[in-house]
């Protein structure tokens, strides 16, 4: 297979600061909607919380000279909204500053790239508190003006930034299932904040673009490109429709400005959708004509049936990683999602589809013609430490492995990507699955209180895959 990785290809890894820091009161870091929820009874698994997380936030330099060892290009990391602006807003957090200008300085010391996500789902909690963060307009400017302070700060020196992380995601958790804070169901309240979500991420771009700072912006949103369960009219049709509220729905806004014409027909139908103003369409246009790249997470695909009116609805997710325990969901007179039998699935019953990385990719560069950056891909597993303190991890380099193929593919196929950032570097606080499902290349011993740090084989499989710029793996000497 011929290689179409060129030498400026960033292969990275990334992790998240709720995930890793820790530290969560430490120097004067304000406290985030998730250091409140996270301790609420009953909304994660078995109440586990950042509080400590991988503690990164002490233990950085450690950190990277593991990411210098491994040669990795690139490190995406967020950064906590909260250690800058403990309010949200007022006054700066100095230490914050120093901190993440210390992460920053030992990554380009190491000949690593800093890729910086702006928001990764930790809003001020203070803010949550005045005006119910995302529901409010107001926190647009807010959010804009702590993305000024980052450029600000970090611009000089980060070249590549991401505004939002999975907006489709946390608004759907937060404002349709309950699943993460505030804990709504409620339709037009989703739709309205996923519309500021967009707003943030427009008004960011411009302000970075009159800032005039060398670098590349966009944000990332979680991508899961779908099939048709068959060729069936009805089929065909739910597919679009799944497009139209789904994928569509969250990257027309930020990459072109406006909302599928379906999708938009269908919420007004509901009379779901919320104000919006023509002066936001004036912003959210003129932002994604300036938009440097499409970041993308990609974990698996959707098969896509019809779904009848009186079909199923949001019937949960597999957080405990039992293997077959979901259920289909879907949208009544719309879709489901229903279970790709050609596919395996994993603990937590997500699709592996390497393929379909190639095939999304390929319908991005087609619907945006904008380069794109895979910002995150990774799998979740239960892995295991030996007697021998090895973890034999060949499932993940499986995973990964193909997953890269499939980029080469889509590379071939005229589609430009920046880099390729697993998920995520070391393992993690997985959100609701607690520290169990394990996504990183380095194990982390949670029950210890040391922490210890492990590399897995992936780790050096993954090493040797950046050595050679992709030949070890694309010549089959995998």
């Amino acid at each position: 297979m011929k290689n179409m990785f060129d030498e400026s290809f960033l292969w990275g890894s990334a992790s998240a600061a709720y995930q890793v820091e820790g530290g969560y009161k430490q120097d004067g870091k304000g406290k985030s909607i998730w250091d409140v929820w996270s301790h609420l009874e009953g909304k994660t698994y078995n109440g586990t919380n950042g509080d400590i997380a991988a503690d990164h936030y002490n233990r950085f330099i450690e950190d990277v000279e593991l990411m210098e060892k491994q040669g990795l290009k690139a490190y995406r990391f967020s950064i906590a909204w909260t250690r800058l602006l403990p309010e949200g807003k007022g006054k700066v957090n100095e230490k914050g500053v120093q901190f993440y200008n210390n992460l920053i300085d030992e990554l380009i010391k190491r000949d690593i790239e800093p890729i910086v996500t702006l928001y990764h789902w930790d809003l001020p909690q203070s803010l949550q508190e005045e005006y119910e963060g995302w529901e409010s307009k107001k926190v647009v400017d807010d959010f804009v003006q702590y993305a000024k302070l980052c450029f600000k700060s970090f611009g000089d020196k980060v070249k590549y930034w991401i505004v939002m992380n999975e907006p489709n995601i946390f608004t759907a958790l937060g404002y349709q299932m309950a699943l993460h804070p505030p804990g709504k169901i409620d339709e037009k309240l989703y739709l309205k904040t996923y519309h500021h979500t967009a707003l943030a991420h427009g008004k960011s771009v411009l302000a970075f673009k009159e800032m005039g700072l060398k670098g590349y912006i966009g944000s990332s949103i979680a991508f899961s490109p779908a099939y048709p369960a068959s060729s069936r009219d009805e089929d065909i049709k739910a597919l679009d429709n799944y497009y139209q509220i789904g994928p569509w729905w969250f990257t027309d806004i930020y990459y072109k400005g406006e909302y599928p014409k379906k999708g938009l027909e269908y919420y007004r139908l509901k009379e779901s959708l919320p104000e919006i103003e023509e002066e936001d369409m004036i912003i959210l246009k003129k932002a994604a004509e300036k938009v440097d790249y499409i970041g993308i997470n990609y974990y698996q695909t959707a098969m896509i049936a019809h779904n009848p009116l009186d079909g199923v609805g949001f019937q949960g997710m597999n957080t405990d990683g039992k293997k077959g325990g979901q259920k289909e969901n879907g949208i009544p007179g719309l879709y489901k999602n229903v279970k790709n039998e050609s596919l395996e699935y994993t603990d937590w019953d997500w699709a592996i589809d390497p393929d379909g990385l190639r095939y999304g990719l390929v319908e991005l560069k087609e619907r945006y013609s904008l380069p794109i950056l895979i910002s995150e891909n990774g799998l979740g597993a239960f892995d295991k430490l030996s007697q021998s303190g090895e973890i034999e991890d060949d499932y993940r380099m499986e995973f990964l492995g193909k997953h890269i193929i499939a980029c080469n593919k889509a590379i071939e196929q005229g589609v430009k990507i920046i880099g390729y950032c697993t998920w995520s570097f070391t393992d993690l606080l997985s959100w609701l699955n607690g520290y169990r499902k394990r996504y990183g290349f380095v194990y982390i011993d949670f029950e210890d209180k040391a922490l210890s740090r492990i590399p897995k084989k992936s780790y050096y499989w993954y090493k040797r895959i950046i050595e050679t710029n992709g030949d070890y793996l694309l010549k089959g000497e995998l």
